[in-house]
């Protein structure tokens, strides 16, 4: 069969709707595919960027990139992971996935409900996916720095190619501002998203902790480069209600006998993976074991070696080894991730993907605490062990009764610097968001803490653990001048040297 051309078909098609109609004006809608959805409920496009933006973090494609950066995977002897080489390839589908949700949201807004704003049928929905939308915006700039935000999110109708990229600063000054005013329109009494929401099922009191709690985040994220508007909006976030318990989790719930999409994205490695990216890294398992922590055998299964020697030892590989420590790498004397939870394919109950925790605003509180900002620096223990609790009592580790030795190591403050303590709550927050990549990277890059030691190679980062992800190379090619003007702003311009502007402490 011979094919015309795309030039002769579409010419084709056009003399012949001429011809049949007389005229154009019924041209859209003969050109307009009886099926085509021009209308979508904004519970599906929630449900949709809720469920996407949880399963991102943790997969295997995040786990060899941010996942070896903040240490908790090594790669095994998978020579390409855990190295300080800028990967496009991932870096690009990070990019386009977080503007794929932010488009997703952007309908909710410009398309779906536009209008609605200040209607019980659209007010608290539309609040509920600007609260949901922030979240998103956050995570992004977090890890990129100044990012197209103010000329973007518009529906589809309305795309702007070559939108400008605007200054960290600006995008967190500003979505603190819209945060404030999308919680001041939750209303109980407007219609709500029902099921269709997988955090809270639409209630909105649930949504006002939630948002409360984002807004402690985005004020402790500032800490460092912005410290009054931090302290301001810290102490503006403490005085409303945050999450107060583990059953104030923002999650979404996960199915491990369905379909892998559906799994835990932890849990999603041992299912698609390959078993090489399975081997936890040294600084992880080196923490548990070195406080004796009760999740140890809940996340590191024991080496092969040690098993059959019949005295049990928990030991993680190196990140950023070179060819020649991978090459002496013998697997069995090194830890996988344990198989009685986060790769447990038959659990009762699954285990969520969170999103945000009752336990992070514990130790955002207790660090706040520190400083003054909300409560007082007295106060900062008690948050701190609130924070190991609600973490270890959550899933998968369910642990409700902590060993007494383990309380005596870790639960005290007393006779520490401030620095020191602040060490010790964030080495805590570290542990407890496990599988939840992005936001370890982020909390890392912003105190310090733990301190982690770079591996041996290089890299394109001449030895550093990365500051933050490299643009997607789609931006220079197509976004040229807004692309070479936000690159101008940073000090080693597109790379993972350059630090986000929040990236501030000495």
């Amino acid at each position: 069969m011979k094919y015309l051309s795309a030039k002769y078909t579409a010419a084709f098609l056009v003399a012949g709707a001429l011809m049949t109609g007389g005229c154009t004006k019924d041209f859209n809608e003969l050109n307009t595919p009886p099926t085509s959805v021009t209308s979508i409920d904004p519970g599906i496009l929630l449900s949709k960027v809720e469920k996407d933006a949880a399963f991102s973090e943790g997969t295997e494609s995040i786990n060899i990139h941010v996942g070896s950066w903040i240490q908790y995977w090594a790669g095994g002897a998978v020579a390409p992971t855990s190295r300080y080489f800028q990967v496009s390839k991932t870096d690009n589908q990070i990019w386009a996935a977080h503007y794929t949700l932010l488009r997703n949201l952007g309908q909710i807004r410009y398309q779906e409900l536009k209008g609605l704003e200040n209607d019980p049928r659209g007010r608290t929905k539309l609040a509920i996916a600007r609260i949901l939308e922030i979240s998103v915006w956050q995570r992004l700039t977090d890890l990129y720095g100044d990012v197209p935000f103010s000329q973007t999110t518009e529906f589809a109708g309305a795309v702007n190619n070559k939108p400008k990229y605007d200054k960290q600063e600006d995008i967190y000054k500003q979505l603190i501002a819209d945060l404030d005013e999308a919680i001041g329109k939750l209303n109980a009494s407007d219609a709500s998203y029902g099921n269709a929401d997988f955090y809270y099922k639409g209630a909105v009191d649930n949504w006002k902790k939630l948002g409360n709690s984002l807004k402690l985040r985005l004020g402790m994220r500032i800490k460092y480069a912005a410290p009054a508007l931090a302290e301001k909006t810290v102490r503006e976030a403490m005085a409303q209600p945050l999450l107060s318990d583990n059953r104030d989790n923002a999650a979404v719930p996960t199915f491990n006998n369905a379909q892998t999409t559906n799994a835990n994205p932890v849990l999603q490695q041992i299912l698609t993976g390959s078993p090489d990216l399975r081997y936890l890294a040294s600084a992880l398992v080196k923490t548990l074991t070195d406080k004796n922590d009760p999740r140890l055998t809940m996340i590191a299964a024991p080496t092969v070696n040690s098993q059959k020697a019949g005295t049990l030892e928990y030991k993680g590989i190196g990140v950023a080894l070179t060819d020649e420590q991978l090459a002496g790498v013998i697997k069995d004397n090194f830890s996988t991730a344990s198989m009685t939870t986060w790769f447990n394919q038959n659990l009762a109950a699954p285990i969520p993907a969170y999103v945000f925790t009752y336990a992070e605003v514990c130790f955002f509180q207790a660090e706040a605490a520190l400083k003054g900002w909300g409560a007082a620096p007295a106060d900062a223990e008690g948050f701190y062990q609130k924070g190991i609790r609600a973490a270890m009592a959550q899933q998968p580790y369910n642990i409700t009764v902590i060993p007494q030795s383990y309380i005596d190591a870790e639960f005290s403050l007393a006779g520490l610097t401030e620095e020191q303590q602040l060490e010790k709550i964030l080495t805590q927050k570290w542990l407890m968001l496990f599988g939840r990549d992005y936001e370890a990277y982020a909390e890392w890059r912003r105190t310090g803490y733990p301190k982690l030691t770079p591996g041996d190679n290089k890299g394109s980062t001449n030895g550093a653990i990365p500051r933050r992800a490299a643009y997607s190379t789609q931006e220079a090619l197509l976004n040229t001048d807004n692309y070479n003007e936000a690159v101008s702003r940073m000090p080693n311009k597109d790379s993972y040297l350059s630090k986000v502007w929040w990236d501030q402490k000495k």
